[in-house]
């Protein structure tokens, strides 16, 4: 017969801990969301002409400014991280079968992913004034070329 003790004061091999990660993340960024997203509103609809002043003048206005840039990128980032966190989480406490589970946790980062690009994309190349374009087309800011 043949026994195995583990010493209590022998450190095993350190690990991360993701879930614990993933958690601390997530009550952090949902702090900052909520500062974030309720700054934009209150910016979008409490300022100027509320909802009736929002047109692609005023999102392009807002976009040219690099304040702008960095809080809509921030909010993008964290939102996105935030809610595929959560989905992740979903399909780790329901889906039972690891080959679907992985499947699932694929498609959810690459989706991610995704948006995560795109969105910043647009925030940080945006020309509401692109050259060559027709000027009745482009908004009343831009200037005549």
């Amino acid at each position: 017969m043949t026994t195995t003790t583990t010493n209590p004061f022998i450190k095993n091999k350190k690990t991360t801990n993701w879930e614990k990660w993933g958690w601390i993340y997530m009550r952090i960024s949902g702090v900052l969301l909520v500062v974030l997203i309720f700054g934009h509103l209150f910016t979008n609809l409490m300022l100027g002409d509320g909802i009736h002043g929002i047109d692609f003048g005023f999102v392009g206005g807002k976009l040219a400014n690099p304040f702008w840039q960095v809080w809509d990128t921030l909010m993008l980032w964290l939102a996105l991280i935030h809610g595929s966190n959560g989905m992740r989480t979903i399909v780790n406490d329901y889906v039972a079968k690891p080959g679907l589970a992985k499947a699932l946790k694929a498609a959810i980062f690459i989706a991610a992913a995704l948006l995560i690009l795109l969105g910043t994309l647009v925030v940080w190349t945006f020309d509401p004034c692109p050259a060559g374009a027709d000027p009745e087309m482009v908004a009343s800011f831009c200037q005549s070329l």
